[in-house]
């Protein structure tokens, strides 16, 4: 009898979910000493309303290896992105999809200061406290991909435009994303899962690797300790940048930029464009205020069930780059008609902000005269420069100016890339000024024209009264 009161007294294990137990049993072997990490905790997750998509960040007590270049530092780890319970309460489970969910965690490796590294050897049992501010930070990524769908790859950039730590004097103030060598990439019961390091960076770091790749700026900072060692260790009392230490590193990258072209395939930016009609034809009146007006409206009344997975306004740098460079596998837009018509344009007039003018050279003279596309993003719209020999466009050179969607393409043809250039020059455009003065480019025998200039705004819609009906509600 007592022994069967003893087994209704025992209270049952807990066991993690699938998902979450595949990341803490990686993370076991990687930390087999740390079994139960400090960890910042969500208190009202995501799934039940609360407004970080994080779960958990865990934080480990990395002792570092000189011999290696890799110095004593703090290790952050995500829990949330990826697929940790398996039963769609926040991922949508794919067919065909072998990644769980999106399909990465973010980490960040920060290193010790002066001050933790004197109180570890002075008091080697004390236990020591991380900062929290990296939790914050990657609590804050993790909304932005939450809100817009938007996944991180390696060799991204993050123009972040304020300090990491919320500090005043470091000089870290951007971010790139590299593989983190420890965790590499693993398989868990929902699919595969990369872990994405975030690493802090210079303003002018940032700016090379958005004008060439993310990849081969993160190669240079791992040349040295200083600017992160193989592990790229983000060092907030950094006072140099990789390319103020290592001057000969800047001239191998243009070099390089020159041969290779730039990974940066687009950038968010304002724009406008209207059609220009040397024909008498009567055609649809196809410009930037119709179209957007269109696209807010169709968004705006879309079914219930569709607009409870509407995308929200991310508060993340507007400037933040897509490095994808197939344009046929993904559309840049959030919100595209199903089976659109391409709308074909006798000829285009297009504004673009004068703070983005330095991208229009890169896509250019870095993009499309080495054969690939760009894409400048705003609200509802979307503007890609096409190359001639970029496939899945709908786009061509007998009609290289249409509309798919809420998707302005426009095809620049090789004969054409040379006197842009030189018509840029001309202008004083460059990649490192932004135009104080309205500047206006025109080749008539393409019926292009450009325009730097501030964009008209764009009016919102009318709002109109509507009534809801309980039997058109669907809540999937």
């Amino acid at each position: 009898m007592a022994e069967a009161e003893a087994k209704v007294d025992k209270k049952p294990e807990v066991k993690p979910p699938p998902g979450l137990k595949a990341i803490i049993d990686h993370l076991s072997q990687v930390y087999p000493e740390q079994p139960n990490p400090l960890q910042v905790t969500t208190l009202l997750k995501y799934w039940l309303g609360g407004q970080d998509p994080l779960d958990y960040i865990s934080m480990y007590n990395h002792p570092g290896d000189m011999d290696r270049n890799i110095p004593p530092h703090w290790h952050y780890i995500s829990f949330g992105l990826s697929d940790l319970h398996g039963d769609e309460r926040v991922h949508l489970r794919e067919e065909q999809v072998t990644r769980s969910g999106m399909g990465f965690e973010l980490t960040f490796r920060l290193a010790k200061t002066r001050d933790e590294l004197h109180q570890q050897l002075e008091n080697p049992e004390k236990p020591q406290r991380p900062p929290t501010w990296p939790a914050n930070l990657l609590q804050s990524i993790g909304r932005y991909c939450f809100q817009t769908g938007n996944g991180l790859c390696f060799g991204d950039n993050i123009p972040w435009r304020r300090s990491l730590d919320g500090s005043d004097t470091s000089k870290l103030q951007s971010l790139l994303v590299a593989q983190d060598p420890q965790l590499g990439c693993i398989e868990t019961p929902f699919g595969t899962v990369d872990f994405c390091q975030i690493v802090g960076v210079f303003e002018n770091e940032l700016e090379q690797a958005s004008r060439w790749n993310g990849r081969g700026v993160l190669n240079f900072l791992r040349q040295d300790v200083e600017t992160g060692g193989d592990w790229l260790v983000t060092n907030m009392d950094r006072k140099m940048s990789v390319f103020e230490l290592f001057p000969e590193t800047l001239l191998n990258l243009q070099d390089d930029l020159e041969k290779q072209g730039s990974d940066l395939a687009g950038v968010n930016a304002d724009f406008s464009f209207r059609e220009l009609k040397p024909k008498k034809d009567v055609k649809e009146e196809v410009d930037f205020h119709a179209l957007s007006e269109k696209c807010a409206n169709e968004e705006n009344n879309r079914p219930l069930n569709e607009s409870l997975f509407k995308r929200e306004e991310p508060s993340f740098p507007q400037s933040m780059s897509m490095s994808s460079n197939s344009l046929h596998k993904s559309c840049p837009l959030d919100f595209q008609p199903l089976a659109p018509n391409c709308i074909s344009l006798d000829g285009i007039e297009i504004t673009l902000a004068p703070n983005v003018a330095k991208y229009l050279l890169l896509a250019i003279k870095d993009r499309i005269r080495h054969g690939r596309h760009f894409t400048f993003k705003a609200q509802h719209l979307a503007l890609t420069f096409v190359a001639e020999s970029v496939t899945g466009s709908a786009v061509s050179r007998n009609e290289p100016y249409g509309v798919l969607g809420y998707w302005v393409q426009v095809l620049i043809p090789e004969d054409l890339v040379p006197r842009m250039l030189e018509d840029f020059r001309g202008a004083g455009l460059n990649e490192t000024c932004e135009p104080t003065q309205r500047i206006e480019l025109e080749w008539p025998d393409k019926n292009l024209k450009l325009i730097v200039d501030q964009p008209p705004p764009v009016l919102p819609p009318p709002v109109l009264p509507m009534s809801l009906d309980a039997s058109s509600l669907k809540i999937s």
